[in-house]
């Protein structure tokens, strides 16, 4: 593709071949005009020319070079021990920090109100279980770690008979959580529940409902802390 003052340069050249001779006065004033134009848009594109602005470039990282400092830099740094005390005051600055660590398990550090632990069946204050049987969580599951199976009672609600979680296939996403409308799974904040067998990790609805009586303090609080933002 030929550059925008070629190609008027061109078209002034072919006008005046097609004409027979020079143009008018007018003719020669818009082709001047047009050429103008189109070396100032083309000006506009092109690549500045001229050396290039102050710090264009980034400096290169400065060194340590030995070699640069004079004898008596480096006499006075061998007597004076600067680099010793240097080390001795960065001792000190960290000795008397507070520590970073904490003595797991007698400490235990803060927990988010959002963390997704071990597993737990609600109840409401008078005792009766909070699952209604929607299966809303048994459908949403990523993982197909729920299994539930319902039957009808004498007033034509429904009870859950069977509600198991595999917590060797759950990821913890916390879609259960969420789906459920009446709060009746959760993830408690209990990360402390390690097994020395697999079958210990295939919970049923016992323990699902003895892990929402153990916890149950801790998970309405949570779900108070956390309701103005769902």
């Amino acid at each position: 593709m030929l550059p925008t003052t070629t190609a008027a340069s061109m078209a002034a050249r072919q006008l005046v071949l097609a004409r027979g001779g020079l143009p008018s006065a007018a003719a020669a004033a818009s082709i001047l005009l047009r050429t103008a134009m189109a070396q100032r848009q083309a000006r506009g594109y092109a690549t500045p020319s001229g050396p290039p602005p102050k710090n264009f470039r980034m400096r290169p990282p400065t060194s340590w070079d030995q070699e640069a400092e004079g004898t008596i830099t480096k006499v006075g740094k061998y007597f004076l021990l600067t680099e010793m005390f240097r080390g001795m005051y960065v001792l000190l600055e960290q000795f008397f920090r507070p520590p970073y660590t904490i003595y797991y398990p007698f400490e235990k550090g803060p927990i988010s109100p959002r963390f997704r632990g071990e597993h737990a069946l609600r109840r409401y204050p008078s005792g009766e279980e909070r699952c209604i049987a929607c299966k809303l969580c048994e459908a949403i599951c990523p993982a197909q770690a729920i299994t539930i199976e319902a039957e009808e009672r004498a007033d034509g609600s429904r009870r859950t008979t069977r509600y198991d979680i595999d917590m060797t296939k759950c990821i913890y996403c916390g879609f259960c959580q969420e789906s459920c409308p009446v709060d009746a799974i959760v993830e408690s904040p209990n990360a402390e529940y390690a097994t020395e067998t697999r079958e210990e990790l295939l919970y049923n609805k016992e323990k699902l409902l003895s892990n929402g009586d153990k916890w149950e303090p801790e998970l309405a609080a949570v779900i108070r802390a956390d309701s103005p933002y769902r």
